[in-house]
């Protein structure tokens, strides 16, 4: 029986998680999901089981609500990026998910790293 699209999905992100759990190094998680409408960011610390800031495009102060695309990925990368100074975090581990390394996912890797954070 062939795996379904979801099944896939669910391996690599477990895949990749527990890959970033062995190379931690007591770090925080910088954690993504995107949908077809939406991406969102939250810094995650999994010592504490809290989460330390986040940053959507559904925020109406980032201006590109109701916008899915690799500008709003990079304005999300730069408010997280800020958020993550403002909370004392200089470097994170980046956990995609499942989510392929490409397009809207790297802009937002990228903006973050551009704006000072250690990815």
């Amino acid at each position: 029986m062939a795996n379904s699209k979801r099944d896939l999905f669910q391996k690599r992100r477990l895949r990749v998680r527990n890959k970033l759990r062995k190379v931690n190094a007591g770090r925080v998680r910088l954690s993504v999901h995107r949908s077809n409408k939406n991406i969102s960011v939250q810094l995650i610390d999994d010592v504490a089981g809290k989460t330390l800031a986040s940053a959507s495009s559904l925020e109406p102060t980032l201006g590109v609500v109701g916008k899915n695309n690799v500008e709003a990925a990079t304005k999300v990368g730069t408010a997280i990026a800020e958020r993550a100074k403002a909370a004392g975090v200089t470097e994170a581990y980046f956990d995609r998910g499942g989510f392929l390394f490409h397009g809207r996912v790297k802009a937002l890797a990228d903006a973050a790293r551009e704006g000072g954070l250690k990815i």
